[in-house]
């Protein structure tokens, strides 16, 4: 079962501090891997990499450790054609070679989570990622530090209860 369009909730003992406290949105699911970017990561990166023309408002994401100097966009339903390859039920990748007005709202994320193929079922069977339904307002949140809890705290029993969980339990 493809998790393209799923949300990847850092669990709170998930040890690897590039994805402590993370929560993730799968843009791909499948042969040969899978691949994400961290929605509640943002950074003070000046947009120098985008076409000449954009604007964003708000922060550039980082979206994870692989190939930083990249970016990626991600579109609402409503970015039209100046999006391509629908990745959630009202998410889609954005073209960042489409004209600007094309893409009416859109966030930015330098570099993605990636994983081989069998790696991220094997990390979720261990328990290191609890699987979540994605909202679209989760893609585009005005509260990135809260999303974490928030995606928690709306799973059911036990799961929410990990939304109390202190994200460094060790400052105990």
């Amino acid at each position: 079962m493809s998790l393209t369009g799923c949300l990847l909730v850092a669990s709170p003992t998930l040890g690897d501090p590039n994805f402590a406290g993370a929560v993730v949105f799968l843009i791909h699911h499948g042969d040969p891997g899978a691949v994400g970017v961290i929605l509640n990561r943002p950074t003070t990166l000046a947009v120098e990499r985008l076409p000449q023309g954009w604007t964003i408002e708000g922060p550039v994401f980082a979206g994870g450790p692989v190939e930083p100097e990249i970016a990626i966009g991600l579109a609402d339903a409503d970015a039209g054609h100046g999006a391509w390859d629908q990745v959630g039920d009202s998410v889609w990748l954005a073209d960042l070679e489409a004209e600007p007005e094309a893409v009416p709202r859109i966030r930015v994320f330098s570099g993605y989570a990636g994983w081989g193929s069998g790696q991220l079922e094997g990390e979720i069977a261990r328990g290191d990622w609890i699987v979540a339904e994605a909202q679209l307002g989760d893609v585009f949140t005005d509260d990135p530090g809260g999303l974490w809890r928030g995606v928690l705290s709306r799973q059911p029993d036990p799961i929410r209860l990990l939304a109390s969980y202190p994200l460094d339990p060790s400052l105990n």
